[in-house]
C-alpha cells in the first residue's frame, strides 16, 4: 500500500528504503513550538496547595491502610495460616479474589529482586495489598471479624468515602478541601472503628492527628492553634473538652469558656463522678480588677460585677455536689498574664486551652492555644517504644498555675 499524505515520518527522517518520503509531513522542533514552561507565583501557590492536601491525605490514608492490614493479619493470619503456610493470604482470598491477590504476589516478587522491600517486616503478600482489597476480606470473611467490629455497614459506607481521596493521591491528581475534609473525618472515624474494644485506645477528647504526630516535635505540644475563642469552641466544643474529666483546673479573669459555655447541672455531674475542680478567678474587688477594667476601656465595676456573677455560679454549683471539698473557689490578686483550663493534668493524656490576656482586647477575642500533654511514640528499628515527653509548654502553664493557686485566697 502506498503511503498516505498524512503519514509521519519515521524516527530516523527515513523510509524503510533509506530514503525521504516526499509525502511525510515534517513534524515541528520543540524550539519552534513555542512553549513557556515556566511557572508563575500563582502556578506556584496553586501546586503548593495541591501538595500539601495530597500530603496530609497521603499520611491519612497509610494510617489507615495500615492499621487494617494490622487487623486483617491478626483475625485471619491464625484461620488460614496453619494450614496454608506462607501462601494464607491467597487462600483467604478465594476464587473470587485471586486475580488481585496473585497480582500483589507478582508485584512483591518483583520488589524483592529489585530491592524495594525496605523492611523484612513488609516482605509479605499482605503488606502489597491496598484499601479495596483488604476490605474485601473483611467482607468475604464478616463472621471473622464481627466480634471485633460493631457494624459491616458503617465500615463499607467510611471506606467508600476514603475511595476518591485515596485515588486522587495515587494518580497525584488534584484534591479538593471539601474531599480532603471528608478523607480525614472518615480516617478518624475508621481508626475508632478499629480501636473498639482496645484497652490502649486513645481518648476521643481530642483525637490525634495523624500529621499532628508526624510533625509534632516541630511544635512543642501544641496540637491546634485558634484566632479566637469563637473558632476555638467550633473545633473543640466545651462539651467535649470537659466530658469525663478526672481533674480540671483552671485560671483567668472570669472564666468564661467554662462558666458561660458548661451548663451547671453538668459541672455538678462531674463533680459528683469523681472530678477533683479548682477554678482560680482575679479578685473583682482588687486594685488589678480595676487596671484590667481601664485596659479594655470599660466603666469601673463593670467586668468585676461579671466577675462576681461568675463566682456566684460557680458557688451555687459547689453548694449541690455531694464532695464540696473536691470543689475548690479561689481568688488571687496578680496581674493576670493568660486564661487556662487543664484537663486531666495529673496523667500523660492531658489537654489544655490557653489564651494569652492581650492589652486591649477581651478573653474572646484572644488567640487560643490547644495543649497536648502525651509522650510521643519513637520508631526504632520495627518496633514502636514511647519514650517520656521532655517538658513543654502544658508543663510550663500548669507550673503557673500552680503558682497562682498556692498564693491565693479561698471562696467561702
Amino acid at each position: 500500500m502506498g503511503s498516505s499524505g498524512r503519514e509521519l515520518p519515521s524516527g530516523s527522517g527515513t523510509d524503510t528504503a533509506g530514503v525521504v518520503s516526499a509525502t511525510a509531513i515534517p513534524l515541528p522542533r520543540p524550539v519552534e513550538i513555542g512553549a513557556d514552561l515556566s511557572w508563575t507565583p500563582q502556578d506556584w501557590a496553586e501546586v503548593r496547595v495541591r501538595v500539601e492536601r495530597a500530603g496530609r491525605a497521603y499520611v491519612w490514608l497509610n494510617l489507615v491502610e495500615q492499621r487494617l492490614r494490622a487487623v486483617v493479619g491478626a483475625v485471619l493470619r491464625p484461620v488460614y495460616e496453619p494450614v496454608h503456610g506462607e501462601e494464607w493470604e491467597v487462600a483467604a482470598a478465594g476464587p473470587t479474589g485471586q486475580e488481585w491477590v496473585q497480582r500483589a504476589a507478582a508485584l512483591r516478587e518483583v520488589s524483592r529482586r529489585k530491592g524495594h522491600v525496605l523492611d523484612p517486616a513488609d516482605d509479605t503478600v499482605l503488606a502489597f495489598l491496598t484499601l479495596p482489597q483488604l476490605r474485601e476480606l473483611i467482607v468475604s470473611h464478616w463472621p471473622c471479624f464481627s466480634p471485633y467490629l460493631e457494624s459491616r455497614r458503617e465500615l463499607e459506607l467510611t471506606l467508600d468515602e476514603l475511595e476518591s481521596a485515596r485515588s486522587a493521591v495515587a494518580r497525584n491528581r488534584g484534591l479538593s478541601g471539601i474531599v480532603l475534609d471528608q478523607a480525614e473525618r472518615g480516617c478518624v472515624r475508621l481508626l475508632r472503628m478499629l480501636a473498639a474494644g482496645d484497652p490502649e485506645r486513645p481518648a476521643d477528647r481530642l483525637p490525634a492527628d495523624a500529621v499532628e504526630q508526624l510533625v509534632g516535635d516541630r511544635f512543642t505540644d501544641v496540637a491546634a492553634v485558634h484566632a479566637d475563642r469563637a473558632r476555638l469552641q467550633r473545633r473543640l466544643p466545651p462539651e467535649e473538652l470537659f466530658a469525663g474529666a478526672r481533674r480540671l483546673d483552671a485560671v483567668g479573669t472570669a472564666l468564661g469558656l467554662l462558666v458561660q459555655n458548661y451548663p451547671g447541672r453538668r459541672l455538678q455531674r462531674l463533680a459528683d463522678s469523681g472530678c477533683r475542680i479548682r477554678l482560680l478567678f482575679l479578685n473583682p474587688a482588687s486594685g488589678t480588677m480595676r487596671r484590667r477594667e481601664r485596659e479594655l476601656g470599660l466603666r469601673r465595676g463593670e467586668l468585676s460585677r461579671a466577675v462576681e456573677t461568675s463566682i456566684l455560679h460557680v458557688r451555687r454549683v459547689r453548694s449541690r455536689v455531694r464532695d464540696a471539698k473536691a470543689f475548690g473557689i479561689h481568688v488571687f490578686d496578680e496581674i493576670p498574664r493568660f486564661s487556662a483550663y487543664f484537663v486531666d493534668s495529673d496523667g500523660p493524656d492531658g489537654v489544655a486551652v490557653v489564651q494569652s490576656y492581650l492589652g486591649r482586647s477581651r478573653g474572646m477575642e484572644s488567640p487560643a492555644l490547644v495543649l497536648r500533654r502525651a509522650a510521643r511514640g519513637v520508631v526504632s528499628g520495627s518496633a514502636t517504644h514511647r519514650e517520656e515527653a521532655e517538658p513543654g509548654l502544658y508543663d510550663a502553664y500548669l507550673e503557673d498555675f500552680e503558682a497562682l493557686w498556692d498564693g491565693s485566697r479561698p471562696v467561702s
